[in-house]
Parts: C-alpha cells; sequence; structure tokens
C-alpha cells in the first residue's frame, strides 16, 4: 500500500459501519461478538491508562476518579467502578435500557485502567509523555470502535448523554460538553490531574474513533 491509500484507508467515517458481528439486540450473545467486545473495552482502558501514565493529565472521566481515589480508599479502577455504577442510577429516570454491554463496559475498563496503572510505566520525559497520550488516544479509538459497533447497549457514561439529550432536546455534542466539563471540574476539585494530557484526550478522541471507524467499515465492506 502507498502513501496516499494508507491515507485513503485512514479516512475518518462519520457513521457506526453495519459489521458481520453487529447484534440484533443489546442481549445477542455469540463468543466471537463478545470476544470483539471484551477486546475493545480492554483497549480503552488500557488506552485511558496510557493517559495517565503520560504522566501529562488525565481524560476527563479519569480526572474524577482519581479525584475520588484520593479522597477515599479506593484504587483508580475501582473509583471508575463505582463513578460507572453511579451514573447508571440516573438511567432510571432517564428511562434508558442497559445492555450487556452497558454492564461488561463498566467492569472491563475499570479493570483496563487499573491493570495499565499497575503495570504501565509512569513517564517522568516530557516527550515520552506526550508519545503515551497519543498511543492512549489512538487505542481509546480504536477500542472504541471495535465494542460500539457490536451493538450491545452504550456504556453507563454515552446512556446518560443519550438520555439527557433526549429529555432535555439539547444537542447531544453540548449535552456531551457539558458533562465532560463538570466531571473534570470536579475531579480538580478533588485532586484529579489536569494537563497537556487531558487536552490531547479531548482534541483527538474524537478523531481516533473516526478514523478507527473507517478502518473497520472499509475491511468488512470487502
Amino acid at each position: 500500500m502507498n502513501f496516499q491509500g494508507l491515507i485513503a484507508h485512514l479516512k475518518p467515517h462519520r457513521t457506526v459501519p453495519n459489521t458481520p458481528w453487529r447484534a440484533s439486540n443489546r442481549w445477542d450473545l455469540s463468543l466471537g461478538r463478545v470476544g470483539i467486545l471484551f477486546s475493545g473495552l480492554l483497549l480503552f482502558g488500557f488506552g485511558d491508562a496510557l493517559v495517565v501514565q503520560s504522566n501529562l493529565g488525565n481524560a476527563p472521566w479519569t480526572i474524577f476518579a482519581e479525584g475520588v481515589s484520593k479522597k477515599t480508599s479506593l484504587s483508580l479502577g475501582f473509583s471508575t467502578l463505582v463513578i460507572s455504577a453511579a451514573v447508571m442510577l440516573l438511567w432510571i429516570p432517564l428511562k434508558e435500557v442497559p445492555g450487556f454491554g452497558t454492564f461488561a463496559n463498566a467492569i472491563l475498563i475499570a479493570f483496563g485502567i487499573q491493570f495499565g496503572v499497575d503495570h504501565f510505566p509512569l513517564q517522568q520525559n516530557f516527550y515520552a509523555g506526550v508519545a503515551s497520550a497519543l498511543l492512549g488516544v489512538a487505542l481509546v479509538g480504536f477500542g472504541t470502535s471495535l465494542y460500539i459497533t457490536c451493538a450491545l447497549g452504550p456504556g453507563p457514561r454515552d446512556g446518560a448523554m443519550t438520555g439527557l439529550h433526549r429529555v432535555t432536546g439539547v444537542r447531544i455534542g453540548r449535552v456531551r460538553l457539558g458533562i465532560e466539563i463538570t466531571v473534570a471540574a470536579i475531579g480538580v476539585a478533588l485532586g484529579g490531574r489536569f494537563g497537556l494530557g487531558t487536552a490531547i484526550f479531548a482534541l483527538g478522541v474524537g478523531q481516533s474513533i473516526a478514523i478507527f471507524l473507517g478502518v473497520i467499515a472499509r475491511l468488512t465492506s470487502k
């Protein structure tokens, strides 16, 4: 593949492609589909952990989780799980319906983050930190593209976002931005780290997801 072909292959995709492993409902389980789901969620967790280990600042929700961790005896991973469970309580008044992927999301991303911060090196060099954050954003994008194409239910945070959008009528992008700013601000107040890594994640994760959705769309269309 030449350079132009590579660039074309990495063209972002605007929608979620209809993949061969897409479920017909949120509890339509198969070994292959669950394997893809689990792989995507773990990659997401590992990517988030790489942003943490960049030592340059965390993703907004992980700022919140780190703040909770610092104010309690909970690990970062378990704080993430507790926050996911708390967010799911918002689903009740919003009348959102969870799926298998919703529960898997809460558990496996938390596990992936904790595994990553326990085993990935904490960067002490600025450039190594930037590289770690960029790699983390790429893994989060790849992981997200895998698990959302399984169609087994949104993650706790995504379900809250779509539910608030449906109930309030506010544009989904604005709802997402408002949520991210709020949790990041609370996290910083609790002692979570905000910095360049946060900006890299915020500015890069959407594009990363779109690029990998494009890769998956082109690979599965052949």
